[in-house]
């Protein structure tokens, strides 16, 4: 993982109080962009530190949480249709 990374973190979560608490601990990390949905710009130490913090979090046998990787010539290329932004961090840059 370089410096800092793009994340995109989606879940799926269907117990309302466990949701509810992972949606607080991703707030720590990155941006609430959609109902389950989360970017974040995170260097390697605080994207394991959150991933351990969800799992403490979650049931695993019931819920599902995705950790994408997005590299920077990737988010570069992404677009958006609709009203918002694409979280950015001085490192990464949308054009």
């Amino acid at each position: 993982m370089s410096e800092k990374d793009f994340i995109v973190v989606a879940y799926d979560i269907s117990d309302d109080s466990t949701r509810t608490k992972v949606c607080n601990a991703l707030k720590n990390y990155g941006n609430h962009v959609q109902l389950s949905v989360f970017e974040c710009v995170l260097k390697e130490r605080e994207y394991e530190r959150m991933k351990r913090e969800v799992k403490e979090l979650i049931d695993e046998k019931v819920d599902l949480v995705r950790f994408y990787r997005i590299c920077k010539s990737c988010v570069a290329r992404s677009e958006l249709l609709g009203e918002g932004s694409f979280t950015q961090d001085c490192d990464i840059y949308m054009i």
